[in-house]
């Protein structure tokens, strides 16, 4: 687990290896601080930011880095319905299977990944870009 504060059935950590496949973070899950549930060298931080009412975020930019990423990873939020997700190694073998509802989050940082949906179901995608115009997927 990253963050001890973070009750261990809200927060799934799927690894191979040692090596870790997906992140979990189930709708339940409300944290009472600001809580990132990944390590600083991951390539896409996922966290909850918690202000109290009155709080204020500053206004600011943020400065042109230039970063050097290599693979995608991605975030997907359940809006709508449920599906089982398909989690794979990098040799493309099958490590696991997770129903997913509604507010549950899924972070990708490693092996593969298949959904199968229950219901009709819609995600929110968040991912790195740019957005290359090449097919960036290797089905199996």
């Amino acid at each position: 687990m990253i963050n001890s504060n973070i009750e261990e059935d809200l927060v799934e950590q799927i690894l191979f290896d040692e090596k870790p496949l997906v992140f979990i973070i189930r709708s339940a899950l409300i944290p009472t601080q600001t809580t990132f549930l990944t390590p600083p060298e991951f390539k896409q931080q996922v966290g909850f930011v918690v202000y109290p009412a009155g709080g204020e975020i500053q206004r600011h930019v943020h400065r042109p880095l230039e970063r050097h990423l290599i693979g995608t990873s991605e975030v997907l939020v359940l809006k709508k319905g449920s599906c089982l997700i398909d989690i794979y190694n990098d040799d493309r073998e099958l490590v696991a299977t997770r129903e997913l509802n509604v507010g549950d989050i899924m972070l990708m940082v490693g092996g593969g990944h298949g959904f199968r949906m229950l219901e009709d179901t819609v995600f929110l995608e968040i991912k790195q870009g740019p957005y290359t115009g090449i097919d960036e997927k290797e089905r199996f």
